[in-house]
């Protein structure tokens, strides 16, 4: 991902209305038990889109942010988030995205991941949280729910950071310009052919 000014302003405008949108309806949203991370997600997305760095740093303002909105403990969302946004990167970087799956399984596998990340902070630091066999209940549904949002929510960010990536260009354009390349690889070849024959006929002629 190429990142200009306008593009950096496009993502941060990406992170706070998924920020806004999960605190306001997200968070009161309850699906099988469980309330859906949209901001994993984006972050996840924004990692396959723009590789290890642009991931942990998304995921760390992302989480400050979040942090910030929720008056909780600050760094906390901010350290789980960049994780996840790295190691979503980082993925990207090593291997293809060969399935139109394989964004939606990494959100929901690092969604997951970052909830039971966040769980154990929050023990780590001494809050007051409930320790059972629902809380790793509630991670995996977290982590369904992430896979089935990222279906939409993955092809949406990408399409908006389109212009950024060095991927995105139309597939036209790229026959336009193969086909160019190629007529004029073949009008170099017949003026090579021209040049040999007009040399070939002069060398006759001064023998003659």
């Amino acid at each position: 991902m190429i990142v200009t000014p306008r593009i950096g302003a496009r993502v941060a405008a990406i992170l706070l209305v998924a920020a806004i949108l999960q605190v306001s309806f997200f968070s009161y949203l309850s699906l099988l038990g469980a309330t859906p991370d949209v901001l994993a997600v984006v972050v996840v997305s924004l990692g396959l889109l723009g590789g290890a760095v642009i991931g942990g740093v998304c995921g760390f303002g992302a989480g400050l942010l979040l942090d910030s909105i929720l008056l909780q403990t600050l760094g906390v969302s901010s350290l789980v988030l960049l994780a996840v946004g790295y190691l979503a990167g980082r993925y990207r970087e090593g291997f293809e995205l060969s399935s139109a799956l394989t964004a939606p399984l990494l959100a929901g596998a690092l969604t997951a991941l970052g909830a039971l990340g966040f769980s154990a902070i929050q023990l780590m630091l001494g809050v007051e949280t409930q320790v059972s066999l629902l809380v790793l209940r509630e991670i995996v549904i977290k982590g369904l729910l992430a896979f089935i949002f990222a279906m939409p929510l993955y092809p949406l960010v990408r399409r908006l950071l389109r212009p950024a990536l060095v991927d995105g260009a139309p597939a036209g354009r790229g026959v336009l310009a193969r086909g160019r390349v190629e007529r004029a690889r073949r009008r170099r070849g017949r003026a090579a052919r021209l040049n040999r024959g007009v040399s070939a006929r002069r060398v006759r002629g001064g023998v003659a």
